[in-house]
């Protein structure tokens, strides 16, 4: 009855709530966050927020290992290698089509290595972006007090201006 009803009952553990309203520290606490690894949907999966290397992922690295990886030459020299292999796959694709699939795989492994190199990028990207909103911020706080200043001292002239009228009567 229940898989098949319109509007299904709550989960068993919504008694768990029953007097919340009334008593709001009659719920339970909320457990613990997971740390280290857990098993979601069958596949294992880590709370450590950590790139994996591309030797991790069973592909071979292109570009040198290692912390000081200048990403912008690094990134130029496999997309001129890209260029240079999709020209070679078309000149395969009309010469030796039987030997496509190596030049795939080569063009594969450029892909990864720079798809690996861009989300080595993306904590920095993040912390750009964040500075980037937090300095909007400031900026539209600064112009808000700039504009309360401005309405009050125009508040003020027209106090004064009012004022004057006053004492000419």
């Amino acid at each position: 009855m229940a898989a098949t009803a319109t509007y299904p009952p709550p989960p068993p553990y919504y008694k768990l709530y029953k007097d919340y309203l009334q008593d709001p520290k009659s719920a339970p606490e909320p457990p613990p966050p997971i740390q280290g690894t857990y098993v979601l949907y069958g596949a294992n999966y880590t709370t450590e927020d950590v790139l994996p290397s591309l030797e991790d992922q069973g592909v071979r690295q292109l570009y040198p290992k290692g912390p000081n990886v200048d990403f912008k030459k690094e990134l130029k020299s496999l997309n001129r290698e890209l260029q240079l292999h999709l020209l070679e796959l078309a000149d395969v694709l009309v010469e030796r089509p039987s030997q496509y699939a190596r030049r795939v795989e080569d063009i594969s492994l450029i892909f990864k290595n720079i798809h690996h190199l861009l989300n080595s990028l993306r904590p920095h990207q993040a912390r750009a972006t964040l500075i980037h909103i937090l300095e909007l911020q400031i900026q539209h706080r600064k112009q808000a007090v700039e504009d309360i200043k401005r309405r009050r001292e125009e508040a003020q002239k027209l106090l004064k201006e009012a004022l004057a009228t006053l004492d000419g009567y």
